[in-house]
Order: C-alpha cells, then sequence, then structure tokens
C-alpha cells in the first residue's frame, strides 16, 4: 500500500524533475533532446535557433555575411555553405548570451509575487484567524451556529469563490464598485482585478476571504485542547486578560500555531487557481504555478516549463525545512 503511495505521488515530481532537463515541447513532431541544466542556466546562442537537422544552433554572422551553426558537443562553429569548421575567430559578444529560468525576469517577477502574496495573506490569515478562533472559543449564545457559518467561504471551491468574486469587482457591473460609488467612497468605477497597482491586492483580499476559516479552524481547535485549570488560576491569581494570551494561551498553542501557518504557506506558495482565475497570466500577478502553466501550456516549452515547475518545488522544501527549524515545528506532538 504505502508502495502505491509512493508511485501514485512519486511519479508526478520524478517525471517533472525529468522533463527539465530536456527540450520536450507539445509538438509531437519534434524529438526530445536531453539539454542537462540548460534550461536553468545557459551561455550560448538563442536557444529558439537550434536546427535538429544541423545538429546544432543556426546563427547568421553578420561580419561575414555567412551562414553558420554552433555544435554544443564539439564546442565549435560550422561553416554550413563549406560544411566544415570556421578557420577564423567568430566574435561571440552579439550571439551569445546568458538565457534560461535563473536570468529570467518574469520568472523573477512571478517569484517575488507568489512570495508577497503568501507574506501578507498568511499574516492577515493568521491574526483574523486568531482572534475569531478566540471569539468562538468564549461561551457566547449560538456559537455553534457562528462556527458553522465561518467555514462557508473554506466549504465553497476555490474555483467558484474566485469566480464570484471575479463577477463582484468587475468595473462594469460588480457590485463592489455600486456599492463604493452609492456611498461617496469612489467617485469613478475601479478595475480592481486589471489596474496593476490594485490587482494582487484585490487576489490577496479574496485569498484571505477564502482561507481564514482554515487558519480559524485548526487554531480553534487547538485552543479547545488547553487545560481550564491553568486558566482558573490565573483568574485567582488576578493576571490581566493580554498576560493570560501572551503568557499562557499563546505558547500553548504555538506549536499548532507554527503547524498552521506553514501549511497555510506552502498552500500559498503554490497558488494557482484563484490568481488565474482572477486575472489569467497578468504579469502584476502571475505566480510562479502560473508562470509553470503558461510556459508548459500556452509556449509549449513543456521542458522550461517543467524546470519552473521543479524550481517551485524545490523552494517550497526549502522554506518549510527552514520553517520547521526556525519554529521548532514537531508533527509528532
Amino acid at each position: 500500500m504505502l508502495l502505491v503511495l509512493a508511485l501514485v505521488a512519486g511519479w508526478p515530481l520524478v517525471r517533472t524533475v525529468a522533463l527539465s532537463f530536456t527540450d520536450a515541447t507539445l509538438k509531437a513532431e519534434r524529438p526530445t533532446r536531453l539539454v542537462g541544466f540548460d534550461n536553468y542556466l545557459f551561455y550560448g546562442p538563442n536557444r529558439a535557433d537550434w536546427d535538429d537537422k544541423l545538429g546544432g544552433y543556426y546563427v547568421f554572422y553578420d561580419p561575414k555575411g555567412t551562414n553558420l551553426v554552433w555544435k554544443p558537443e564539439e564546442g565549435r562553429f560550422w561553416d554550413i555553405d563549406q560544411n566544415k569548421p570556421v578557420d577564423y575567430e567568430v566574435d561571440t559578444s552579439g550571439i551569445f548570451s546568458w538565457q534560461g529560468l535563473l536570468v529570467d525576469p518574469v520568472w523573477w517577477r512571478s517569484a517575488w509575487n507568489t512570495i508577497l502574496f503568501t507574506v501578507i495573506s498568511v499574516l492577515i490569515e493568521t491574526i483574523l484567524g486568531l482572534v475569531i478562533a478566540m471569539t468562538l472559543n468564549a461561551h457566547l449564545p449560538g456559537r455553534g451556529l457562528l462556527r458553522a457559518a465561518v467555514l462557508i467561504p473554506w466549504a465553497i471551491p476555490t474555483i467558484v469563490s474566485a469566480k464570484m468574486w471575479g463577477w463582484m469587482l468587475n468595473d462594469q457591473y460588480g457590485v463592489i464598485n455600486e456599492v463604493l460609488l452609492s456611498l461617496g467612497v469612489i467617485s469613478t468605477r475601479i478595475a480592481w482585478t486589471a489596474d496593476p497597482s490594485l490587482s494582487l491586492a484585490s487576489v490577496i483580499a479574496v485569498d484571505v476571504w477564502k482561507t481564514t476559516p482554515f487558519m480559524t479552524l485548526l487554531i480553534l481547535a487547538a485552543l479547545q485542547m488547553l487545560p481550564n485549570e491553568v486558566y482558573e488560576a490565573a483568574k485567582v491569581d488576578g493576571i490581566r486578560p493580554w498576560r493570560v494570551f501572551t503568557r499562557i494561551t499563546l505558547p500553548l498553542i504555538w506549536p499548532a500555531l507554527m503547524v498552521a501557518i506553514l501549511f497555510r504557506a506552502l498552500d500559498s506558495l503554490r497558488v494557482f487557481d484563484l490568481i488565474y482565475v482572477l486575472t489569467s497570466n497578468s504579469i502584476n500577478t502571475m505566480s510562479m504555478s502560473v508562470f509553470a502553466r503558461q510556459q508548459s501550456i500556452d509556449f509549449g516549452n513543456v521542458g522550461f516549463g517543467s524546470a519552473a515547475s521543479t524550481l517551485l518545488f524545490v523552494i517550497i522544501a526549502v522554506i518549510a525545512a527552514l520553517w520547521m527549524v526556525a519554529g521548532r515545528v514537531r508533527f509528532d506532538k
């Protein structure tokens, strides 16, 4: 059973990593070639100029007016017309350049968007989740109904909630603009998901609405596990509520809080559906997952897209390891 689970979980990852070392595309007639780490970092001619028939990269050398091919296996240029290695020195300053994922500005912009989205959304969700959880943990009338109501946003599928918010944030017929206009908060309609200065903030707001209940649920579960005796002793000693929270409640729920933050951070780092539905391939909100999908599907560069997915996995794994070490997260307690 464990072997089956390992194969089911591991095969997509192994396949993706393997494809990241190839130039695989969606073109069925084009053979796949092993390129090593070229998808990550490559110094040479334009990779789009690779010619399978020539067995190298086609280059038109303007100073000589000759057609050349750079053969990386041999590390030299060949003259196509004369079918022999060139007998002169080729100036590669205008031919060779650094290419690949690690020098792609769009990739780094998507990485920055993802990290910014993760930090801000998880921070807000943790604070709101903690406040709501402590409120629901108090003895209030209708507490069970409130707990059920809080979970509604989390229960709605992400695609559905993203589409719903997309309609609400629409600049032409969205209810958000209608309400703000009627209240006099804004004087003109705002394209919340199209404005470069507002699109990422809008996506974060929708994510906070959607996933705060998840943080609330985990923190509430931790709060309900705390012994009442410590609070009764604090009450007898006359300790103020704020000190009770900082000296008793927070230290006791700290391990559970760290796990909750870790789970939410990992989920946010791989975010795709919410951003793609609300803003599609916009560079202003593009996440690393959206970038990988764009390269693999829209552009057909499966190898390059797999490299992006592999690097995303490495980033998530490193962040998770560092977080567990820094927060001393233990899953066996």
